[in-house]
């Protein structure tokens, strides 16, 4: 009976304990891997990834930051050194989209919060934070036809398989509209690179004797076309258009009879920044409603410029 009496008051004793709330963690780690930091879209990510992650954790904040050089098996091995050297969130800008996969899951399966930004990314990422690229590519192309009056010869530059290709499906499913405006070629892949995308343009430019437009997958595609149609001087003969909005291609659109004529502008300081405070919402218990979230984008034509349009903010 006192055995019975003892363990009652035990029980009631553990029942009687406050159960306090488990500690709120702290950010101690972030990390970020993009497809080429030699684009400066890429840089303003860095830097709002890192911003972002002393704003939140304080300046003693570890961020690691990696460029896979479009690279898949360095971008996948990045993610691997990021899980080894404990990263709590990782912001993943993702080169090939559905290849990335596997290495998202191994981060996923060693408790690590994983954002997507820019692109989409497989292996089950918590959430993505990408602009709106099928909007971009539809805005642009209807630029094009409507500055053709929906006739002529049309070339386009694509880049890398991930989800910034939407962009050219954009492109693709408007010009489709427009009959009397021929894609001569719209299978090239710049890798969003000027040189590369220069390379590209040169060859088009010896294959094809009339070209009216070239549509470009991001503004250092365009710069690149726009060198090459310099060197070979038929600037009178077409005009480019680009995606990104950066203050390269401004600058490139105030020049006296440049022919970079549009872009669709993006915020890549907003789409990094805002990937570490969903990653730590995440952290906290709190998964986004919504957890893809399309940024929508504008137009910048060389009128917008004029009126003071610099490229995108940079904080």
């Amino acid at each position: 009976m006192k055995r019975s009496l003892l363990v009652m008051l035990i029980v009631s004793t553990l029942i009687a304990v406050p159960v306090f709330a488990q500690k709120a963690p702290v950010l101690q780690s972030v990390a970020f891997t993009c497809q080429d930091l030699q684009n400066p879209f890429f840089n303003v990510m860095a830097n709002a990834v890192k911003k972002a992650a002393q704003d939140i954790g304080g300046s003693k904040v570890r961020v690691m930051v990696q460029s896979c050089d479009n690279d898949l098996n360095k971008q996948s091995q990045q993610i691997d050194d990021f899980i080894a050297a404990g990263a709590q969130i990782i912001v993943v800008n993702a080169t090939d989209s559905n290849g990335i996969g596997p290495a998202v899951a191994r981060a996923k399966a060693a408790g690590i919060v994983v954002i997507a930004s820019d692109v989409t990314a497989a292996g089950g990422v918590d959430a993505t934070m990408t602009s709106d690229n099928y909007q971009a590519g539809v805005i642009t192309a209807e630029y094009i036809a409507k500055r053709l009056n929906y006739r002529g010869n049309v070339v386009a530059i694509i880049g890398d398989p991930n989800s910034s290709l939407d962009r050219y499906f954009g492109f693709r499913d408007i010009m489709k509209k427009y009959p009397n405006i021929k894609i001569l070629s719209d299978t090239q892949n710049g890798h969003g690179r000027r040189v590369d995308s220069m390379n590209i343009m040169t060859d088009l430019l010896t294959a094809f004797p009339h070209i009216d437009a070239v549509w470009c997958i991001n503004d250092p595609s365009a710069l690149g076309a726009m060198l090459a149609i310099k060197q070979a001087n038929r600037e009178k003969e077409m005009f480019v258009v680009g995606v990104d909005g950066s203050p390269d291609a401004a600058d490139a659109m105030k020049q006296p009879g440049s022919i970079f004529a549009a872009s669709a502008a993006q915020d890549p300081y907003y789409m990094a920044y805002h990937a570490v405070e969903v990653g730590w919402q995440v952290m906290n218990g709190k998964k986004p409603a919504n957890p893809t979230e399309l940024i929508p984008v504008k137009l910048i034509t060389q009128d917008d410029v004029r009126a003071g349009y610099s490229g995108w903010p940079s904080k």
